[in-house]
């Protein structure tokens, strides 16, 4: 009886620590906050299960309301997070020669942008990534558009887009832009292309994380906290990503999350 007692106020007591633990977290931001960065885990979710650009909306909301440093520990839980799930739905449809190829460069990319990005200015981090933002996008619009694409089938095309995508996921979670440059020349299926980067990020964010609790120090047991609250908006994206992915062309989603990135950026360059 005794034992009984004791176990009814140890669970008590911790679902009272949890709940003190779960309103000061919600305390650190504001409504409007919370649902920006809810917004931004939702477009995560969307973006990992196929709808390619609309993640990089996600990027830039976390970086107006966090900073673009402190933004990419929060951002990166979330992302590994949906890469697992990305990875467990789409895991058959993975192309390994292009995962090979892409991902040395993308590590040594990722050493790079530990080296380079930990003292960073904040202003100039945030120009980094804006400018990085204005050149994919224009990139990929031109592709978008031209009639013909060119394949690349040289290494360097690999090399090149693999280094500066690992440079910029390390600095600013953005080597989803990069990659989509890569596997949209490669004119990979709509499976072939979401499967093979699942695996591939799933890899590059797991790589990621000692460097930035360790090294940068950006992800601690807050910003853990703070992802725990954002995990329904993020697997509820992932859960309609999927049903649109299905449903409707890609295409049509990738012109209208490259139109709304580019303005995203505009606004991100001005912010103070």
């Amino acid at each position: 009886m005794r034992r009984k007692f004791i176990e009814e106020v140890s669970y008590i007591e911790a679902s009272s620590l949890y709940l003190v633990i779960m309103m000061e977290t919600l305390a650190v931001f504001s409504f409007s906050q919370w649902a920006m960065i809810a917004l931004a885990a939702f477009f995560i979710g969307m973006g990992k299960a196929g709808l390619k650009g609309v993640d990089m909306l996600a990027i830039i909301i976390m970086a107006i309301v966090f900073g673009g440093k402190l933004s990419t520990g929060i951002v990166l839980p979330l992302l590994s997070m949906a890469d697992i799930a990305a990875v467990s739905y789409y895991n058959r449809h993975a192309q390994w020669k292009h995962f090979w190829k892409l991902i040395p460069w993308m590590g040594i990319g990722i050493l790079l942008g530990v080296y380079f990005g930990k003292d960073m200015n904040e202003v100039l981090f945030r120009q980094i990534m804006v400018f990085t933002i204005f050149v994919t996008v224009g990139i990929v619009l031109w592709m978008e558009f031209k009639s013909m694409i060119f394949v690349p089938g040289n290494k360097l095309f690999a090399a090149g887009t693999g280094l500066a995508a690992g440079f910029t996921t390390m600095i600013g979670n953005l080597a989803g832009a990069f990659a989509n440059l890569y596997f949209l020349a490669m004119r990979l299926p709509k499976n072939d292309f979401i499967g093979t980067t699942a695996w591939i990020f799933l890899v590059i964010n797991l790589f990621k994380m000692p460097f930035q609790i360790f090294y940068w120090k950006n992800i601690d047991l807050n910003t853990f906290k703070t992802d725990l609250f954002l995990i329904p908006a993020l697997a509820l994206g992932f859960w309609l990503g999927i049903l649109a992915v299905k449903k409707i062309q890609e295409g049509q989603y990738r012109k209208l999350v490259l139109l709304m990135t580019l303005i995203g950026s505009v606004f991100m360059l001005f912010k103070r």
